[in-house]
């Protein structure tokens, strides 16, 4: 059997030092954290956002995402408008700065995880990790789970 601890280990470890080497880049280069990419890719697709829908795709807090949304806005990488079909929610867009930054960092994202992964693996390692990754994301936690908790930021 494999040895779990030892795997959960090296995969957050991973996890951080792609983020940080992501994150780094991104700031150095157009001034966003990589959490702000990330949300924006989920602003550009996904029609009619809403904070709601950022905080699934990134399982964390609805608060803490609508904090983060709150720095971008200020950013003027996206705008609320009112959700003409709930008017408790807000429907978030990237403004054309905010595509424009995108863009721009979004080439940079690739060629640091193409250096960081796919210059390290095969393309078909790479899809095996993948699909590995989203089956065990997708199995969510054990039914008996006591309370489950998410990561907010």
């Amino acid at each position: 059997m494999a040895e779990l601890k030892r795997l959960f280990s090296d995969l957050v470890r991973l996890e951080i030092e792609l983020w940080d080497a992501v994150d780094r880049r991104l700031r150095d280069t157009h001034g966003v954290p990589l959490g702000s990419f990330e949300i924006m890719q989920i602003v550009a697709a996904t029609p009619g956002c809403r904070v709601y829908d950022i905080a699934r795709q990134l399982s964390i807090t609805v608060g803490g995402t609508s904090k983060a949304v709150d720095r971008i806005e200020s950013c003027g990488h996206v705008v609320r408008r009112s959700n003409p079909d709930d008017r408790r929610s807000s429907i978030i867009e990237l403004t054309p700065a905010g595509e424009q930054v995108l863009t721009e960092a979004g080439a940079v994202v690739d060629a640091e995880l193409e250096a960081r992964l796919g210059a390290v693996l095969p393309e078909r390692s790479l899809d095996q990790l993948h699909g590995l990754i989203s089956k065990l994301r997708a199995a969510g936690p054990p039914p008996d789970a006591a309370c489950p908790t998410s990561r907010s930021e």
